[in-house]
């Protein structure tokens, strides 16, 4: 439901900007769970939870995932206050006015409240973003925050259709995912927010997971596409020992090098 005062339509805002102008769209890893012919979703009816404030998107989010993950079907606004209240301290940027929930400080939420393992990502374009919260959520079973809006909302993304299953093959595309927005049942404006499960195509959603931006200078994620995703820990490599000036001695060998990938932080 809108609500309007002046002709302005008043929207939730992610973390770090905050605006009065309506958002418009521009241990080892267990065995992944069954997924028939590359379609999957995590989400089930009473899971979702709209945000008690305007500014708790965060907190509705984390409480979103942690139902789906345990179970829950919690929907207290009590329990979003602590949430947003811990994801506050955890802020990185101090500024007058700055009244949300910044990248770090979410993903902070989802590893003390949901699961331990989720990583902050920040990938170089959309299809990276994309191919790889779909492959996150199929290997864990687990959703995948979402900073939509460069950077003043957060989704959770619940599901997805591709043509093959990327718990098995990397060569596949993706169709359609499946997003779950917190402002739901406050307010559906141009998209901001679907009813809960939503299923965008691959190219609507482009007009929402867009690059990150920060209202006040650069940051570590200015740029990129974020998201939240549980990353199962690796085991480390076994080590080689080599004797001194064999092959792979050199100066150098052992740095680890990025070539374009998505990058947690």
């Amino acid at each position: 439901m809108a609500i309007h005062r002046a002709g302005l339509v008043r929207v939730a805002i992610l973390a770090i900007m905050l605006t009065g102008s309506t958002l418009a769209p521009r241990g080892a890893a267990a065995a992944p769970p069954a997924a028939p012919r590359g379609t999957f979703d995590v989400y089930r009816p009473g899971v979702y939870s709209m945000q008690a404030t305007w500014t708790w998107c965060t907190a509705a989010s984390v409480q979103i995932a942690r139902n789906i993950v345990f179970g829950n079907e919690s929907h207290s606004s009590a329990e979003q206050g602590q949430f947003f209240d811990f994801m506050r301290s955890k802020n990185r940027y101090v500024r007058a006015g700055h009244r949300g929930v910044e990248p770090q400080a979410f993903e902070a939420g989802l590893r003390a409240f949901v699961d331990p393992r989720y990583s902050l990502v920040a990938s170089p374009t959309f299809d990276a973003a994309v191919r790889s919260a779909v492959t996150q959520l199929r290997l864990t079973g687990e959703p995948v925050g979402l900073i939509v809006a460069a950077g003043r909302h957060v989704w959770v993304l619940t599901g997805y259709s591709a043509t093959a299953d990327p718990a098995i093959t990397a060569d596949f595309r993706v169709v359609s995912v499946r997003v779950v927005g917190p402002l739901y049942g406050r307010q559906s404006v141009n998209g901001y927010d679907p009813r809960p499960d939503t299923s965008l195509s691959y190219d609507a959603f482009r007009q929402f997971l867009l690059p990150f931006r920060f209202p006040w200078g650069t940051t570590p994620w200015t740029g990129r596409y974020l998201t939240i995703q549980v990353i199962p820990e690796r085991p480390a490599p076994a080590t080689t020992i080599r004797a001194p000036g064999s092959a792979g001695d050199a100066a150098g060998s052992g740095r680890m090098t990025h070539v374009g990938g998505p990058v947690a932080i």
